[in-house]
């Protein structure tokens, strides 16, 4: 059984898709995806925070790990950018979550929509993430 954060996340990662996609207001896409998924509570909250905290501040949150990738951003696949905008955004400004659980979520959610391999590809980036705007805690 799927945690409800877990499906916020998990919608998260579809609405920025659909937001790198398309260009639609963070608005219009969260109503699409409210009305398609089971979201309620502090897990509808949760996936707010999110699209509204990553969608009008993309370039801010690139700037948490665009120096750690081995290639350029917009080679990057959207799914990649989507769930590594979504660790990055929770490293930097959930500080209460504990690294390890950002980066494993980070991870299920590239396994589950990414490219075959891609989920090493994020933990290696998010790790570097973690490591610089958590000032060396453990993990």
């Amino acid at each position: 059984m799927i945690n409800s954060q877990h499906l916020a996340r998990q919608t998260a990662v579809q609405a920025l898709y659909q937001y790198s996609l398309t260009g639609q207001s963070p608005s219009e896409i969260e109503d699409y995806f409210i009305f398609n998924k089971k979201l309620s509570g502090k897990y509808l909250q949760f996936f707010f925070y999110l699209v509204r905290g990553i969608a009008p501040n993309t370039e801010d949150i690139d700037k948490l790990f665009v120096q750690h990738l081995d290639r350029a951003k917009h080679q990057l696949d959207l799914v990649t950018l989507a769930v590594l905008r979504i660790g990055a955004f929770e490293l930097a400004y959930q500080p209460n979550t504990p690294m390890k659980v950002i980066i494993n979520e980070a991870v299920d959610l590239a396994k589950e929509f990414g490219a075959e391999q891609g989920y090493k590809y994020i933990n290696g980036v998010l790790d570097k993430v973690a490591w610089e705007v958590r000032d060396n805690q453990s993990a």
